[in-house]
């Protein structure tokens, strides 16, 4: 039996649509619970660890220790924040992310290292380590939960694709970022290829009866809609 529930709704640190130029709050990945057969797998854990094993428990009576799996849609600090929580899961990116982000990563720990930076070079060496635990996810998750590549916000931002005989849900990640996203067309305006990101979100919206938007509640797709940069 395939379930998807919320365990807790994203926001972005500043909001361009909402006037917001800088940031004004610290940004987090939406965070859902998708469990199929014997996986429960939970995506983009963007909360710390205390506030997403507190709120997983909230939401589904579950601990962190229940969970076989993590996915992260993209390899960010707002999608893996609390990603430490779940130690015994097996961690899953996108062989496309892994490879993107991985070369840009450890130029930056290096440079951090030769600049003395020993904040900066703790955090990213912290990165490095989740990077190098986190394996290539397979085209299928579980049964009925599929990989959907949605390049461009980052260049292996990928979605989870759950289709029940019922209906059809994408979870987005950063591709469809927000509600005003959605309904205005506009993909993040920070994507690393912007063309690349206005074909994954057209895509996510065709594709998807339920949105599981990357710093939004789930909401009904709308089809297709015309998209922007923000």
């Amino acid at each position: 039996m395939l379930e998807l529930r919320i365990i807790s709704i994203g926001t972005l640190s500043a909001h361009p649509l909402w006037g917001e130029r800088q940031p004004v709050r610290t940004g987090h990945a939406t965070c859902t619970l998708v469990r199929s057969g014997k996986r429960a797998i939970v995506i983009d854990p963007g909360l710390p660890m205390q506030a997403i094993a507190t709120r997983l428990n909230e939401r589904t009576g579950l601990h962190p220790r229940d969970i076989t799996h993590v996915f992260l849609t993209s390899f960010k600090p707002d999608t893996m924040r609390g990603i430490l929580a779940f130690e015994q899961a097996t961690w899953w990116v996108s062989n496309e992310e892994r490879e993107g982000v991985g070369v840009p990563l450890a130029s930056g720990l290096q440079k951090a290292v030769r600049e003395g930076d020993e904040s900066l070079a703790k955090l990213l060496e912290q990165d490095v380590a989740i990077l190098k635990r986190c394996q290539p996810a397979p085209d299928r998750l579980a049964d009925d939960v599929d990989l959907f590549p949605l390049p461009g916000v980052t260049p292996g931002c990928c979605g989870v694709l759950c289709a029940s005989a019922q209906k059809t849900t994408l979870v987005c990640g950063d591709a469809v970022a927000t509600q005003e996203h959605l309904a205005q067309g506009m993909v993040l305006s920070s994507a690393v290829d912007v063309r690349r990101a206005q074909e994954s979100f057209a895509e996510a919206v065709e594709i998807g009866d339920e949105l599981v938007l990357g710093r939004d509640n789930m909401v009904k797709s709308p089809g297709r809609v015309g998209r922007r940069a923000d």
